[in-house]
């Protein structure tokens, strides 16, 4: 069975995807907050879905509750694709006692305000796959998050445990959540597991904050023999992320190859540093949700004059901004670059 995934941008939401990575190893994931974003997460996944239609298919969707017309739409998209051979199990696991209405209506939606949404897909994968004999940590830091997540017994461990996991994974911020939503959940992941260690000692919730800029340091160092400060490991690894991926993240602009990025945001310092390390490049742009866009270079494109072409912009040759009045905000990088490239070619 092939998993995809779409769970909330919080504590809890991250750990229902930790808990399936363990069971499936191999999934489909996307993070959304309400609104537009899981519209466009669900739409997203549905495509995704269509191209493994000769395969069963767990769709599942947790600590997101949805409004009556998103289910409804996804209830008639998924039975539509059955109907025409798809293979798909539609199942949403939530708390939130505002989709009451919703999982009155539908099956699929499983409503249970009693726990935390990783709690309810903990005993979820337990009863339909047989999961965690094995792994007592799992259920430790199941049961910190619930206590924070649903605030239980203020006074117990687990709660102030589960308080130092929810800062730790909001904040945990420095990998880009839009254009690296792969590692940036990874990240998360990876610093929840980290921290389960912590769960059964002694003061577990001081130790794990004391060492929470340790375990983020260690993650961002690109060797194990790498000594810096944090803002020059997460400089490294962005701009290492960057140019890992650099052929698909790249537009031209009258023969001269640019990196786009979206919803980077303060780029100065790895443009620059992109720039220097990839002399084939002549330019970065980063585009924000509501349309604001920052330009850099390095000598080689004027980009005050493209910013000015390109939405009445300006600023310093190396340096400028500008506003798209027309920018749609998406999840979809592919969107941002066709919509960026086409605007640089009427700028040529």
């Amino acid at each position: 069975m092939r998993l995809f995934h779409i769970s909330h941008t919080d504590l809890d939401g991250y750990g229902c995807q930790l808990l399936t990575q363990e069971v499936f190893k191999e999934g489909y994931f996307l993070n959304a907050n309400y609104g537009l974003e899981v519209k466009l997460s669900i739409e997203t996944t549905l495509s995704k879905i269509k191209e493994h239609l000769d395969e069963e298919v767990l769709l599942l969707i947790s600590d997101l509750n949805l409004t009556m017309n998103e289910s409804k739409d996804l209830h008639n998209a998924v039975n539509e694709l059955n109907e025409a051979g798809a293979k798909i199990n539609l199942q949403l696991l939530d708390h939130h006692a505002t989709g009451e209405k919703c999982a009155n209506k539908y099956e699929w939606y499983y409503l249970d305000t009693t726990r935390c949404a990783t709690k309810i897909v903990y005993d979820y994968l337990v009863k339909e796959y047989d999961a965690f004999k094995e792994s007592n940590w799992i259920e430790s830091l199941v049961n910190a998050i619930n206590a924070v997540d649903i605030w239980l017994d203020h006074e117990s461990k687990n709660f102030e445990f589960g308080k130092v996991l929810m800062r730790m994974v909001s904040r945990a911020q420095e990998i880009n959540s839009v254009l690296f939503a792969n590692e940036n959940r990874a990240y998360r992941i990876a610093l929840l597991k980290e921290a389960s260690r912590f769960i059964d000692e002694p003061h577990g919730h001081i130790k794990l904050d004391d060492a929470i800029h340790f375990m983020k340091k260690a993650y961002l160092a690109l060797s194990d023999t790498e000594v810096d400060t944090i803002d020059n490991l997460s400089a490294k690894h962005l701009v290492h992320s960057l140019e890992s991926k650099k052929e698909e993240l790249t537009v031209m602009y009258k023969g001269h190859k640019g990196l786009l990025t979206y919803t980077l945001g303060s780029i100065s310092i790895p443009a620059n540093a992109f720039l220097k390390a990839n002399k084939e490049y002549d330019f970065f742009i980063d585009v924000n949700k509501r349309g604001n866009v920052s330009f850099r270079a390095d000598g080689k494109v004027n980009v005050a004059v493209l910013a000015e072409k390109m939405a009445k912009g300006g600023g310093h040759p190396n340096a400028s901004g500008a506003k798209l009045l027309d920018f749609v905000e998406t999840i979809n990088y592919d969107d941002v670059k066709q919509f960026m490239q086409e605007r640089l070619k009427r700028c040529e």
